[in-house]
């Protein structure tokens, strides 16, 4: 005769033969600059002198965070569609004053979108987010030279 164990005991013993989830977490960073080309830039300079550059330079900047923020907007209710066109827009802007990194991820960001691939966006949303802050910081390095 056969004799099966009480339901208590038989929930501990597939609760020891359950794997357990592993607790590390590797946080990883980014300690480069990114892809800058100065050619759009010295142009820009060249053609508008340095107070016109320089205003030129502040509106596309703050055309792309403009739409880097209606990114995440859009993001927030799925519109992959609009982060589609969003994000070309965004490239061009960029590729326009030689933020190429930045320009680059954008276009990540709307073939993500377009593949309807809501973690890849996600991780791609983030490598322009900090793409775009360290370019920031490169185009008034820039003009120091």
């Amino acid at each position: 005769m056969v004799t099966t164990p009480p339901l208590e005991e038989v929930h501990q013993i597939a609760s020891l033969q359950r794997p357990r989830p592993i607790s590390i977490v590797t946080v990883l960073e980014c300690n480069r600059n990114p892809a800058m080309d100065p050619g759009p830039l010295s142009e820009i300079y060249k053609d508008l002198g340095d107070k016109g550059a320089e205003e030129t330079i502040c509106r596309a900047l703050e055309d792309l965070a403009i739409r880097l923020n209606r990114l995440h907007d859009t993001r927030a209710i799925s519109g992959f569609d609009e982060m589609t066109r969003q994000s070309n827009r965004l490239a061009a802007v960029a590729q326009g004053i030689g933020l190429t990194e930045v320009a680059t991820a954008a276009r990540h960001v709307a073939t993500c979108a377009r593949q309807k691939d809501g973690i890849a966006l996600d991780a791609t949303m983030f490598r322009l987010d900090r793409g775009f802050d360290l370019a920031i910081s490169q185009v008034w390095d820039f003009r120091d030279f």
